[in-house]
């Protein structure tokens, strides 16, 4: 096992077995800021000499251990599947896996954690956690950038390289460009979801290179103020619409925002799963970030955010959160091309900013086994079922034995007493995930029965629910019932199961490389990842 697997591993333990006794290190009488102690050790802890110039910051929304190693693994599955080694046990012939690491952010050299509390939950929102990330100090859940009173404004990393330094500034994300991450390194807002408020404020920003999902109420909460992005223009943005505008835009355009020309839900970026070939991944817009911000003595700043492994996840959709985490460590993977340019002056931090969905390798029916080869037939993700064969199950009335046919061909499941089942099969009372010959996964009995109920309370909903009993909240959260019905199924028959529709408190990842890297080890609170960064860069 290569040592950087061996670090990952011992700080994925020690942060599960210890992060809730850790806490609430720090967080006595509720502090906001770093003593001055703190404080003054930041500053001496400043470089002037060998000060990384260009910085690039990852955020996986959502994203913590459990989903990195689930992505890793699940790739690896494939390589050992690929290369047809098996073994047998007990009269079952097994594939031999593989160990090594196949993301590029499982090589960085220096493996951290930090813990995500906020100063009002231990399973916090992205809002609060954001604001640890980039200014140091912690808020109330669904507030930016503010201080618990809301008398302070808390400026951020990427202002204060901006002022200070001069630094270029780049803020992507497959989510809305005035969501609660990409917000949180330009915005001051009481709540999340003054989203016009907290695109003036991107406008105002001045920052250089916005890029990703579209703004939200870009005409105001009553859709009756002045456009942002007519506003952006006239402050001097070129805005983008389509990917061959995005494609000729080069640094000589200076100031440019870039929306997504194929957004899906919400305005944002399609789920990579669903993304069709030719349209822009997430890892276009940091080489074409790259190319903007340029490489020159200036230096630049560039916070990459992931943002639909979040919501994937608390889709509880497996698949499609793995999707997403390759999709981010393809971007990753940009960035450690430029570093292998510019070895001596880039730094490249990747974390999230909280967990989602309590995401697990492991199931009670499959005991001590995965199967996770199965997640490769899932062919689009939970939004795009919904949106282009639910709705229309729902106007129709459509029959089950019909659902079932496309459930089979996008989801890979048969219902026991399909031609493709064998007798033990159809009778078998055991969620072990046994395929037929075509990779297809046969539902047992149980699991066909969850289905067909959960697509009856499908059709029996109305759309107008605001609520919902504790029985139907557990079994399907706010989703479709029939959509997480069957990631459920899928997810539990290739042995990975959800505990929450929600976030969650684990501890987060701080994987690193490059100059100053070794400053991130160990085990410390989310705003230290700014301390740390601000000392390196050297702001106050």
């Amino acid at each position: 096992m290569k040592n950087f697997e061996k670090k990952i591993l011992a700080l994925g333990l020690v942060t599960v077995l210890f992060g809730g006794s850790l806490a609430c290190t720090g967080c006595s009488g509720g502090s906001e800021t770093a003593s001055a102690a703190e404080a003054e050790q930041t500053a001496e802890t400043a470089v002037s000499d060998g000060a990384p110039k260009y910085v690039f910051l990852f955020i996986g929304d959502g994203m913590s251990y459990p989903q990195i190693q689930l992505t890793n693994y699940f790739v690896s599955a494939n390589e050992s599947a690929k290369k047809g080694k098996t073994v047998t046990v007990e009269d079952e012939e097994k594939p031999v896996l593989q160990s090594e690491s196949h993301l590029a952010m499982m090589d960085f050299e220096t493996a951290g954690s930090a813990q995500t509390y906020d100063s009002t939950s231990f399973a916090p929102d992205s809002a609060s956690t954001a604001t640890s990330i980039a200014t140091g100090n912690k808020t109330w859940s669904g507030s930016i950038n503010v201080s618990l009173d809301y008398s302070k404004k808390y400026e951020t990393i990427a202002e204060k390289l901006k002022a200070q330094k001069d630094y270029k500034i780049g803020i992507i994300s497959s989510v809305n460009l005035n969501h609660a991450t990409p917000a949180a390194f330009y915005a001051h807002q009481k709540s999340r979801n003054s989203y016009y408020d907290i695109g003036l404020e991107l406008i105002d920003s001045g920052f250089d290179y916005f890029a990703g999902g579209g703004l939200l109420k870009p005409t105001g909460a009553d859709g009756d103020q002045t456009d942002l992005y007519t506003l952006a223009e006239e402050a001097g943005y070129k805005v983008i619409n389509t990917q061959a505008e995005a494609e000729a835009l080069t640094a000589e355009d200076e100031k440019a925002i870039v929306i997504d020309e194929h957004l899906a839900d919400s305005s944002a970026m399609a789920y990579d799963i669903d993304r069709e070939n030719g349209w822009w991944a997430l890892s276009d817009y940091v080489e074409k970030g790259i190319e903007v911000l340029g490489s020159d003595d200036t230096g630049f700043f560039m916070m990459v955010e992931g943002g639909k492994i979040d919501w994937a996840c608390h889709a509880n959709d497996a698949a499609t959160v793995i999707q997403d985490t390759i999709a981010l460590d393809d971007a990753v993977a940009k960035a450690v091309d430029f570093y292998n340019e510019h070895p001596d002056e880039t730094l490249i931090i990747v974390t999230g900013d909280h967990e989602t969905g309590g995401l697990t390798i492991g199931f009670a029916g499959t005991d001590y086994d995965t199967f996770l080869t199965n997640f490769n037939n899932q062919k689009v993700s939970f939004t795009y079922f919904d949106d282009n064969y639910v709705e229309g199950y729902k106007e129709n009335k459509t029959d089950f034995d019909t659902v079932m046919t496309d459930i089979t061909e996008l989801f890979g499941l048969v219902s026991p007493d399909g031609s493709s089942a064998s007798t033990s099969q159809k009778d078998s009372a055991d969620l072990h995930p046994e395929s037929d010959n075509d990779g297809t996964l046969v539902m047992t009995d149980y699991e066909y029965g969850k289905l067909k109920a959960a697509y009856e309370e499908t059709l029996s909903r109305t759309g107008d629910e605001e609520e919902f009993e504790q029985q139907e909240y557990e079994l399907y959260g706010s989703y479709e019932p029939l959509s997480v019905t069957v990631n459920h199924i899928l997810n539990n028959k290739s042995g990975v199961s959800f505990s929450s529709y929600a976030h969650t408190g684990l501890p987060v990842e701080v994987l690193v490389k490059g100059a100053g890297a070794d400053s991130f080890e160990g085990f410390y609170d989310n705003t230290d990842i700014y301390k740390k960064m601000a000392g390196l860069m050297g702001v106050a």
